[in-house]
């Protein structure tokens, strides 16, 4: 049976594909007048309600066109939660804005996963932006203190390795100011230079976290040497660089195509549900729209007595605030005494925030605010809303 040429068919998706584009340009233009409506009426960016039934609608319609409809909710997700981002940026609108470039600093190469979040985040942005690589946390940050960049995107925490500590000891040692944040998921590859094997390497190149990450898979071939590296994407370069059959590096696909390795297993991670969370760094605080579902992330230290640490987590409590995270510290120069990080839900404005920061103003030895911002659209939660 003979049809219709491969090159026509191809070019008949090829017109499928621009029209699903253009399509998807106009709905998000149409974002800047839903902004402006939910404005006016004052009303949340988002409304659970309305997306889980946008969501069960689309599935409902898509399979009822032969489509599966557990692809068109995730695809539906991303789409959603890119429409969330735009009306976060329109809110946060300045005239004269898009005339100023972002620079735009991360730890790593391009293809590491911080590179991945800074360009997740600043995506929507309709100005200029400049992302540049650093060699370590430390110099990432030093530059938005030099005023070298804007921003910083840094890992903080990841759902199966845990904190990044060195990102807490630094934030408690700048004067820097958390301004938003940024759930990225981490898929592991094994990749290696063309050629290679899995049965024929002696070495693996990675960020610790990630060899930490990936601990169970290592565990299975205890001959292979685990060396680790600053970052994921530049243990990929590097393998691509040297070019040995023998070595391969633990970081993303994009990584792989990047440097031209290829992938010689997926998705290693000891869990299937792999997410790291970055936070988005700057030199002053930046507004948070009341309207935006935000964060505020604390650090303070409390006196060494029995139960002050409980008595400051009471005030949290008793003011109906939720925490989302708690990580404990050594206080950088003073022997077996702790700071406490702590994120919670809710905007600083809030009536009941700022009865809970002069409560433990009184109940600590010293308390400082790290930011009020954003909390991160995806990851956390399912989604996001038009």
């Amino acid at each position: 049976m003979t049809g219709p040429p491969l090159s026509d068919l191809r070019r008949a998706v090829d017109d499928i594909d621009r029209v699903l584009l253009h399509a998807l340009g106009e709905r998000a233009r149409l974002m800047r007048d839903v902004t402006a409506a939910k404005a006016a009426a004052d009303l949340p960016l988002r409304d659970e309600e309305r997306e889980s039934a946008l969501l069960a609608h689309r599935a409902t319609y898509a399979e009822g066109l032969g489509l599966d409809p557990g692809l068109i909710r995730r695809l539906y997700r991303e789409i959603l939660d890119d429409a969330v981002r735009r009306q976060r940026d329109w809110l946060r609108e300045t005239p004269g804005v898009e005339a100023t470039p972002l620079a735009v600093g991360f730890q790593g190469t391009e293809g590491a996963y911080g590179h991945e979040a800074a360009v997740r985040h600043f995506g929507v942005e309709r100005r200029p932006v400049a992302f540049k690589p650093y060699r370590s946390f430390r110099e990432t940050l030093e530059a938005v203190q030099r005023g070298d960049v804007d921003r910083a995107v840094l890992p903080i925490e990841n759902s199966t390795a845990g904190s990044v500590h060195e990102v807490y000891d630094l934030l408690f040692q700048m004067n820097l100011s958390i301004v938003g944040e940024e759930i990225v998921e981490v898929r592991h590859c094994l990749l290696g230079p063309p050629g290679a094997t899995l049965e024929g390497l002696t070495r693996v190149l990675s960020h610790p976290q990630a060899l930490a990450q990936c601990g169970e898979f290592l565990a299975e071939h205890p001959a292979i040497e685990q060396v680790p590296a600053a970052n994921t994407a530049l243990a990929a370069q590097r393998v691509a660089d040297e070019g040995l059959t023998s070595q391969a590096a633990i970081a993303s696909a994009e990584a792989g195509d990047r440097f031209g390795l290829m992938v010689l297993k997926r998705d290693i991670a000891n869990q299937a549900v792999n997410l790291t969370r970055f936070v988005v760094v700057a030199a002053t605080p930046a507004d948070c729209d009341p309207k935006v579902e935000a964060k505020v992330a604390l650090v303070f230290g409390t006196r060494h007595e029995r139960g002050a640490l409980v008595r400051c987590l009471n005030v949290l409590a008793d003011e109906g605030i939720s925490l989302t995270k708690l990580e404990s510290r050594p206080r950088p120069g003073v022997a077996w005494e702790y700071v406490f990080y702590v994120d919670v839900e809710g905007h600083l404005s809030e009536p009941r925030m700022q009865a809970a920061l002069t409560r433990l103003t009184a109940a600590t030895q010293f308390l400082r605010l790290l930011g009020c911002f954003p909390r991160a659209i995806g990851g956390d939660r399912q989604g996001g809303q038009v």
